[in-house]
């Protein structure tokens, strides 16, 4: 009777590894932290991100990596501030930057600790799938379905699925990439898979189906129509991404989260980018700037399981801290060598208690727009602005002046000085790449 007894207990073992939490990462591209209903926007209908919301957390000071994609997404990915890594801006295609080889990611640390880890969308951390650079499968991920930067949305051609390219596809990328998702959870089996869903909308050139334009038949400007219709799909295809976990089982036991790899482009700054309505209200800016619309991201997440519904925190939150939540998720200790920048935010999501966070918010743009501002630096309610010669700088209360519309430099110099000391010892210059990190 005993070693029945140890069998039982032998072929239990899988069954409680397999209890562990899944993961869904919904990321857009260039959607503005007021784009949706639930961050406020007055038209643009999106019923299933907002019903994510309310069973969930509404995270209101969720920060992307960067104020542009590749770093925001390195940021992400890896746990560390983008700079750190040598990504400084997008990458440009063929221009050979590419996320250095042996960075740890939070795929890697997933597949290791045993889940089956998928990536969907667009990658924009090399600058071609050549063969010669690193591709998402040398960070961790089992299966790659991605594009090296933007695809046509209507009708893509530039896939590739785990090394092969797989030429002209019919449909939506913003539909094809969610198929893509479904497929891969389905052949998951008992694992617990981590999918990571990277839109490419609503990215420029904005395009959208004509079944989802005519939801805004009233909307007098169509390129504005394309880019609210483009916003509408992707909530389509969330919502049909998340009742498949529901109709299988699987959505109480999975930390589903929604953002945006950086604030809304909306600027109108050359021809091809006349349908990007993006918004970024109630704040400042938007993409490739340093104030908190080209910083701040909208933010959702869902876990039945462990987080109650209906919630909303303001604690601030950044896209290094990815690694390090989703590490204790899994029950599993972040990497030595991953040395993050980041912290386990898994309080905030579940419980809404703040944590402590060694190393301050910071960002690094060299070349940002809108003004002299280079680096910024939050912490508690303070956020500062500054030139790169650490020689001018703008103070703002970012809790209580949401849109930084007062600069506070001059009334509360103690602080300018304390957080300028800080966003030292932090910059890294342009000519030499940080890996031990602050």
């Amino acid at each position: 009777m005993i070693l029945p007894a140890l069998m039982t207990l032998v072929l239990a073992a899988p069954s409680a590894a397999d209890a562990r939490p899944n993961v869904v990462v919904l990321l857009c591209d260039d959607l503005g932290y007021g784009d949706i209903g639930c961050f406020g926007h007055p038209r643009i209908k999106t019923p299933e991100i907002d019903k994510l919301a309310r069973e969930g957390v509404r995270l209101t000071s969720l920060y992307a990596g960067a104020p542009v994609c590749s770093p925001s997404r390195a940021a992400f990915f890896s746990g560390r501030n983008p700079n750190r890594l040598g990504i400084r801006d997008w990458i440009d295609q063929g221009s050979g930057i590419h996320l250095p080889r042996g960075t740890v990611t939070v795929a890697r640390a997933l597949k290791d600790a045993g889940y089956a880890t998928c990536l969907s969308g667009k990658w924009h951390l090399n600058s071609k799938f050549d063969g010669k650079e690193p591709t998402p499968g040398d960070f961790g991920f089992d299966h790659w379905f991605a594009t090296q930067n933007n695809a046509r949305h209507q009708g893509p051609s530039n896939f590739v699925r785990d090394g092969k390219k797989v030429g002209p596809m019919e449909g939506h990328a913003t539909t094809i990439v969610v198929d893509e998702a479904i497929d891969f959870i389905k052949r998951a089996g008992d694992r617990p898979f981590a999918v990571f869903v990277t839109f490419h909308a609503p990215h420029e050139q904005v395009e959208a189906p004509p079944a989802y334009t005519a939801m805004y038949d009233d909307v007098p400007d169509p390129t504005t129509r394309d880019y609210y219709g483009a916003v509408s799909l992707v909530d389509h295809e969330v919502g049909r991404l998340v009742a498949f976990l529901d109709a299988n089982g699987l959505g109480a036991n999975t930390l589903v989260l929604f953002t945006s790899d950086n604030g809304p482009e909306g600027l109108r700054r050359y021809p091809k980018a006349i349908h990007s309505h993006g918004s970024a209200a109630p704040l400042r800016g938007g993409k490739l700037t340093m104030y908190e619309g080209g910083l701040r991201v909208p933010g959702v997440a869902r876990w039945p399981a462990r987080i109650k519904p209906g919630g909303e925190s303001a604690e601030p939150i950044v896209f290094y801290d990815v690694l390090p939540t989703l590490c204790a998720l899994a029950g599993v200790p972040v990497p030595a060598e991953a040395k993050t920048d980041g912290v386990d935010v898994l309080p905030i999501l579940t419980e809404g208690r703040p944590v402590e966070r060694p190393v301050p918010l910071h960002w690094q743009y060299d070349v940002a727009i809108d003004g002299p501002w280079r680096l910024a630096l939050r912490r508690g309610p303070w956020k500062l602005l500054a030139d790169a010669d650490l020689e001018r700088f703008a103070l703002y209360d970012v809790v209580a002046d949401v849109a930084e519309a007062r600069d506070l430099s001059a009334d509360h110099p103690d602080t300018v000085r304390d957080l300028r000391a800080a966003m030292e010892r932090l910059v890294v210059s342009p000519t030499s790449v940080e890996r031990k990190g602050p």
